[in-house]
């Protein structure tokens, strides 16, 4: 199997400044993706792309989780501008933060799932 590296060190200086003049600083957007690289707020991410909005009882029920751990990650969510809560009555109900979030989780999932059919094709499965 060949590396998948260069051959010969050769730096496109124009390609090089060019984005290097365009970077901005993702330090918010790492945070924002670690954030939903845990599992279980993935699973609560992707619960609220099916459902506009759920109680923390609904979510606890969703994860196999306490309503203690279900408050602690939703919470995570929210303090990282993923989701957005609102009391009713007795009652603390979460929903995405906004359409850029559902987006991202339901992007990333069709991606995965194509990955998983690709490789099924490749495999001849």
């Amino acid at each position: 199997m060949a590396q998948e590296i260069c051959e010969l060190t050769q730096v496109h200086e124009d390609a090089v400044t060019n984005v290097q003049q365009q970077m901005p600083d993702l330090a918010g957007v790492a945070k924002f993706l670690k954030a939903l690289s845990d599992e279980t707020r993935l699973k609560i991410a992707y619960a609220l792309t099916v459902e506009e909005e759920l109680c923390v009882c609904d979510v606890a029920e969703i994860i196999g989780a306490s309503v203690a751990t279900a408050s602690h990650h939703l919470r995570y969510l929210k303090d990282h501008q993923l989701a957005k809560s609102q009391r009713k009555g007795k009652q603390m109900y979460y929903a995405l933060a906004d359409e850029h979030v559902y987006q991202i989780v339901t992007i990333a999932y069709e991606h995965v799932k194509e990955g998983i059919a690709d490789d099924n094709v490749q495999a001849g499965v």
